[in-house]
Formats: structure tokens, C-alpha cells, sequence
């Protein structure tokens, strides 16, 4: 099964479209850090992240885990380790708070981008995360949150993202 984004504001799973948005300068093949593309090509997904205290656990065949106030996402450039990986939060390292006082982390699918042999500056933290009103994003794809529940309904853990 295979998410496809159709153009910058449609994602498509079986018959089922969804308005959605991406990053702020549009899809590139040649992702850098901080430079507000969504990269290009197909991926696999990561397990899911959600706010237990907002959100009940959604009805999902994927792994599901919440998350706390110590988790983010390196997105240090000096940090080959831990670059775009999931992290325990650590003043010395620059990351992605995934716990958030704002809804756009709520529910939060990593996109395996940038994961298997990490170059550092390619890019991280690329994920489908939640949108209300479709502004452009850092360089993820976002979706209202009724969408991303039907669209949990729908993946497995073998669901693929083809961004072309």
C-alpha cells in the first residue's frame, strides 16, 4: 500500500484524497537542512507519536507510543550520533520539540528520510503531522486531523510514501 502525494495539496491512499500542505519552497531531490523543501522520493513511515493527554489512542495496525516532555528530534548539524533521531531532550543538542503546546505534533508519523546512513545537513524531522489551516510547513506534509485518523485506519507498517 503506498501513500502518494498527487501535487502539493492532495496526499492519496486508495480512493481516499486529502487536502494537505508541504514545505514552504515546494519538493526538491537535493533536501538541505533548513531549507523548507519536502524531499522527494519513497519512503517508509516510522511509528506512530501522539499526545495521550489530548488525544485518545487511535484505532491503527501501526505502533503506536506517546509522547512525553522529553522527547525531541535532533536536527543538531554537529551531532552525527544522534542526527534526525529520536532523542531524549539535552540542553547541549539542537532538536525538534515533539511535545508541543500547539496541536501540530498531536499525532505525528516520522517519515524515514534522511534515516538509514544519516548525512548530516540532508535534512530531519520530516514527518505528516496535523494542520488546521494548510500553511506551508518546514518541509513535512500536513493534514487536518480527521484525515490523519482515517489515514491511520488505512496504513500498516509496510504503507510506503511516494513523493515525486
Amino acid at each position: 500500500m503506498t501513500i502518494i502525494l498527487k501535487n502539493k495539496e492532495t496526499l492519496q491512499i486508495k480512493e481516499f484524497k486529502f487536502k494537505c500542505c508541504i514545505g514552504k519552497n515546494g519538493l526538491t531531490k537535493n533536501k538541505i537542512e533548513g531549507d523548507k523543501k519536502t524531499p522527494k522520493g519513497v519512503f517508509s513511515l516510522g511509528i506512530l507519536y501522539y499526545r495521550k493527554n489530548r488525544n485518545i489512542k487511535p484505532i491503527t495496525k501501526i505502533k503506536c507510543v506517546p509522547i512525553s516532555k522529553k522527547m525531541g528530534w535532533c536536527n543538531d548539524l554537529k551531532n552525527k550520533k544522534f542526527y534526525n533521531k529520536l532523542i531524549k531532550i539535552d540542553k547541549k543538542i539542537k532538536h525538534e520539540k515533539l511535545y508541543r503546546n500547539d496541536y501540530k505534533y498531536d499525532y505525528l508519523l516520522p517519515v524515514n528520510y534522511n534515516t538509514k546512513k544519516t548525512i548530516l545537513g540532508k535534512g530531519s524531522a520530516i514527518f505528516i503531522h496535523l494542520s488546521k489551516n494548510y500553511k506551508p510547513t518546514a518541509g513535512c506534509i500536513a493534514i487536518q486531523k480527521k484525515d490523519f485518523l482515517i489515514l491511520l485506519k488505512l496504513i500498516n507498517k509496510k504503507t510506503k510514501l511516494k513523493i515525486a
